[in-house]
């Protein structure tokens, strides 16, 4: 067996999953852990990530996971490649261990300000895994288990051979245009419609100087807050999520209002 990590008298797992809450898989991978780890503290992030929408997934566990403490073991499970090649890892970093599929999933907290991956393997070792392992339900099988494992203090090594080359899905980040009008792209839909753009506040130099199109709609400059503008309105500003830039609608979505959809252009200009 591996040498064990510090570990926490209350580890915090969280657990993010396209599973939904109709069906008993996450009271099943709840049930590993806590068979495996008593003392976890099992906290949800979502279980209605879109299925098998593997940006959704990397982009909510950005949104939450600097919020908690450094030695949280953060459990992935939205795995359309389950029982495929695709690897299974375990990535440490300064702030937190991320378990789940290798489909990149945590791409974007990887480009997070900050983080500094200090180890990454791949989940190959029975021994923490539960005796069988379905094809279709490694959540259960092998990344709950883990993530239970790693909370009660054993060491990434024990788990299986280093893990390079992660996969990383095609995020860019910041503005690469200057002078011209630069196309943003949206990263994130959220429950309300609001569009996350994959630029933040340190790519635009003049709130008050900045103009976004999108097909024929037009927003000119940051506003501050969604009460800056009138009922129904498009706006833009600073949102909640690592000072992304957002485009809403003022008590409305945006995405209706707009017709667009993940992976769709919104030009970003300098007026001045």
């Amino acid at each position: 067996m591996a040498a064990k990590l510090r570990r926490d008298p209350s580890p915090i797992i969280t657990l993010t999953t396209d599973f939904g809450q109709h069906d008993g898989y996450v009271g099943a991978m709840q049930g590993v852990i806590l068979s495996i780890c008593p003392g976890a503290r099992v906290v949800t992030l979502s279980h209605e990530i879109p299925p098998q929408d593997v940006h959704a997934a990397a982009f909510v566990l950005y949104q939450a996971f600097s919020y908690y403490p450094p030695y949280t073991v953060h459990c992935v499970v939205v795995d359309p490649g389950v029982g495929s090649k695709r690897r299974a890892v375990a990535v440490r970093t300064n702030q937190g261990i991320f378990v789940g599929p290798d489909n990149g999933v945590f791409s974007l907290v990887m480009k997070a300000d900050g983080i500094n991956i200090l180890e990454a393997v791949t989940l190959t070792n029975p021994d923490y895994q539960l005796p069988a392992v379905s094809a279709t339900f490694h959540g259960r099988d092998i990344f709950a288990p883990t993530a239970a494992h790693i909370a009660r203090g054993v060491a990434l090594a024990g788990f299986g051979p280093s893990a390079i080359n992660l996969v990383r899905l095609d995020y860019r980040t910041g503005r690469t245009g200057a002078g011209q009008p630069d196309e943003s792209r949206i990263i994130h839909i959220d429950h309300f419609g609001n569009l996350i753009l994959d630029i933040s506040a340190r790519d635009i130099e003049d709130p008050e100087q900045v103009r976004f199109e999108i097909d024929d709609q037009v927003i000119h400059s940051l506003s501050y807050t969604f009460a800056d503008v009138p009922d129904q309105h498009l706006l833009a500003y600073v949102g909640s999520t690592q000072n992304h830039i957002e485009i809403a609608v003022r008590n409305g979505s945006a995405a209706h209002k707009l017709g667009v959809k993940l992976g769709d252009v919104v030009k970003v200009s300098e007026i001045g």
